[in-house]
């Protein structure tokens, strides 16, 4: 029997394919619909495949305002560059937080690979009262983000917020969210408090398991939404399982979603789009 502490799933989804930019196949894990529920997260996309055709025509150039994007490049590699003159590559194990604020322009082309390319983009909302920020990144190469090692063989990466004593190198995010990648063995276990006030939702990427005290099992290419509660409790099935473990605070305003800009009213939307015409986007 679950405790009044512990976190139960109160939905799951399968996500749905779909093709964004010049033609990239993804699977849409939640997005425009879900958008209450997963305050203040809008959005989250497996991208990659074994065949190069999937993926290389890419993500060419595209404009953001009022969120930032979150790009978890598990394989592979996908060359950036941006308006404001900012450019490199996302290499396999690397994060870039970017946060678009008053407006960017800019581009994702992965390269063609040998074997295949695997990443997650997450869209992360923010307040009316920071819409307008100037823009940044966060490059993380793997090597910047900790990973605690468990006795029992499991670890956990730790790209924002904390886990035991480490902290993640991802800081000053509106949101104060928590990103933890988790591999657990055969019958490992996965227990972890978040703040009883945010958002929680696990993706899974490998493997199967069982995901809250009430026993609810799912499998690799499903995301769990949790509900109240302070406590995330996993347990791995013979597989043993991957999933990325996802909390922020909620924002709680009206979003208003065009494309690749998300405000808070209609007009805030025309206006962007706007300065788009009129090049005057770029703050």
């Amino acid at each position: 029997m679950a405790a009044s502490s512990d976190r139960i799933l109160v939905r799951v989804l399968s996500g749905r394919r779909t093709e964004e930019g010049a033609g990239v196949i993804l699977k849409r894990m939640f997005g425009y619909r879900e958008v209450p529920l997963f305050d203040p997260f809008l959005m989250l996309d497996d991208f990659g495949s074994s065949d190069p055709e999937d993926y290389v025509a890419g993500f060419p150039w595209h404009p953001h305002r009022g969120i930032e994007t979150v790009t978890y490049l598990l394989h592979g590699t996908v060359r950036h560059e941006d308006s404001l003159g900012n450019g490199g590559e996302i290499a396999g194990g690397q994060v870039q937080w970017m946060t678009a604020g008053s407006g960017i322009v800019h581009q994702e082309m992965p390269l063609p690979q040998k074997d295949f390319l695997r990443g997650l983009q997450l869209w992360v909302n923010l307040p009316a009262a920071k819409k307008m920020m100037a823009p940044r990144y966060q490059d993380l190469k793997a090597s910047d983000i900790p990973e605690v090692r468990e006795s029992g063989g499991g670890s956990i990466k730790v790209i924002a917020g904390t886990y035991g004593k480490a902290r993640g190198p991802v800081r000053e995010i509106v949101c104060d969210p928590e990103y933890l990648d988790i591999r657990l063995p055969e019958g490992g276990r996965f227990i972890h408090d978040v703040e009883p006030d945010h958002t929680v939702f696990v993706y899974i990427l490998d493997g199967q398991g069982i995901f809250d005290a009430e026993g609810t099992k799912f499998s690799a290419g499903r995301v769990g939404l949790y509900g109240p509660g302070r406590t995330v409790s996993v347990a791995a099935g013979k597989e043993g399982a991957r999933f990325i473990c996802v909390s922020g605070r909620p924002i709680g305003e009206p979003v208003a979603w065009r494309g690749s800009v998300v405000m808070n009213t209609q007009a805030e939307l025309d206006l962007a789009y706007s300065e788009l015409d009129s090049n005057t986007f770029i703050k």
